[in-house]
């Protein structure tokens, strides 16, 4: 995923993306640990995507708080 297109999502569907990036980690992480999968390289790309998501809320977060002030 792109941060363009991350950024072009509203909050409430960051959040839902979020969720949903932390879920498929999950089962993935389970996966792994069952011997069912050795996708590390999926793992990592949800990790990298759930970065980009948080980075861009906090971004968010902050200018608002700017304009707060």
């Amino acid at each position: 995923m792109k941060a363009e297109k991350v950024r072009n999502l509203t909050d409430d569907e960051l959040n839902h993306q979020e969720r949903e990036l932390n879920d498929q980690l999950f089962k993935l992480k389970f996966q792994l640990n069952m011997g069912q999968t050795e996708s590390l390289k999926k793992m990592r790309g949800l990790r990298k995507d759930i970065a980009r998501v948080k980075t861009i809320a906090r971004e968010r977060e902050l200018a608002a708080a700017r304009e707060k002030k």
